[in-house]
């Protein structure tokens, strides 16, 4: 009987390993999808509560694995420890998959990229070395981005604040959890072949705490959570009862995937710039419009004007504001929308082309 139960294993086991190449990066899809999901279709504070679920059972399925492999567990678990690498593929895709739809959202690809390419680098990379990826050292590594990556989403919208020093603190609280998480952490076989496992831990742990506080203090990266969910220019813009009535230039599909886009006026026309922000609720805080113009004689953009403008959050389709001006010199512009740190939510490029005769518009309700 035995034998046979050792036998049915074997060929599970086997049916694993042939299909693990397409499991393990399908899990983590699936999980970026249900993150996704969840993440636009229902209340925040039930998505975090979702992602803290999430985040406990990656870190016991980590645990449990070491425990397994090191011999302190009974073979009885054999099955949970062959399936155990796709619950954290699983985990891993909804947890990263949060801080990548957030800041996917944050309005322009310049200003997010360097999250969305280290989430996207785990992801690749989690496929294509995906046995090395399954080291603890690499996977206890990934989980302590993971964890300050959380906490610093969490936080804002536990505070109600946009404060730098509660990026420091989501760092502090992320170290906190780690250092004994680590210490209790049975390294099982690998400390066999790895002098002072332990030791590396630390220093990769240190060493993405670090990368992170230089991005977000260089304002590399966006102010997560505040995030820009629509940018657009227009020729027109009327508030009737909350509604946002404009006139918007008519776009192919192909235009509006390009950054840049041609903007046709006439002389003294004013050009309206519109933008949606999301902020956690009852934050306040104060959005600026920073146009700019670039001369082709000096080849430098120069500042023409910043315009600024309050907002309070809490609206999930983002809190509604503008700015607006005239008699744009021909040429290229760029509009950073930025906070009170100077840190960027997004950036919107266009060119300004003289137009006499009139052009069609069609009418953008928001």
């Amino acid at each position: 009987m035995k034998r046979l139960i050792l036998s049915q294993y074997q060929r599970i086991k086997g049916l694993y390993v042939k299909y693990e190449r397409w499991l393990m990066p399908a899990t983590l899809v699936v999980g970026f999808l249900v993150d996704y999901i969840t993440f636009t279709s229902i209340q925040i504070s039930i998505t975090f509560t979702l992602l803290l679920v999430y985040w406990a059972i990656a870190g016991a399925t980590i645990v449990f694995i070491n425990l397994y492999d090191a011999g302190k567990l009974s073979q009885k678990f054999r099955y949970a420890r062959l399936f155990a690498p796709l619950v954290i593929q699983f985990t891993f895709g909804a947890l990263l998959g949060s801080s990548m739809v957030f800041y996917w959202l944050s309005g322009a690809l310049s200003v997010s990229w360097p999250i969305i390419v280290i989430v996207a680098v785990l992801m690749v990379f989690n496929d294509i070395f995906r046995h090395y990826f399954l080291k603890t050292v690499v996977l206890a590594s990934v989980y302590f981005f993971i964890t300050f990556s959380l906490f610093s989403l969490i936080l804002p919208f536990l505070f109600k604040s946009l404060s730098p020093w509660l990026f420091v603190i989501a760092g502090a609280v992320s170290i906190a959890i780690f250092y004994p998480y680590i210490k209790f952490l049975p390294l099982g076989i690998e400390a066999q072949y790895s002098k002072r496992p332990k030791k590396r831990l630390f220093i990769f742990v240190f060493s993405i705490l670090g990368i992170m506080n230089f991005l977000y203090f260089a304002n590399v990266i966006p102010p997560i959570p505040l995030s820009l969910r629509e940018a657009g220019l227009y020729h027109s813009l009327n508030i009737e009862k909350g509604k946002y009535l404009m006139q918007a230039e008519p776009e192919t599909f192909w235009e509006s995937l390009t950054p840049e886009q041609a903007l046709h006026v006439k002389p003294g026309q004013k050009v309206y710039f519109y933008t949606a922000i999301f902020a956690p609720a009852k934050l306040k805080t104060t959005i600026f419009h920073h146009w700019q113009y670039y001369n082709k004689a000096t080849k430098e953009w120069e500042n023409k004007d910043v315009l600024s403008f309050d907002i309070a959050g809490g609206r999930k389709e983002g809190y509604k504001g503008y700015s607006f001006k005239s008699n744009l010199a021909p040429g290229t512009w760029r509009i950073f929308v930025k906070n009170e740190r100077g840190q960027v939510l997004g950036r919107v490029k266009f060119d300004v082309e003289r137009q006499k005769k009139e052009i069609g518009l069609r009418e953008v309700v928001r």
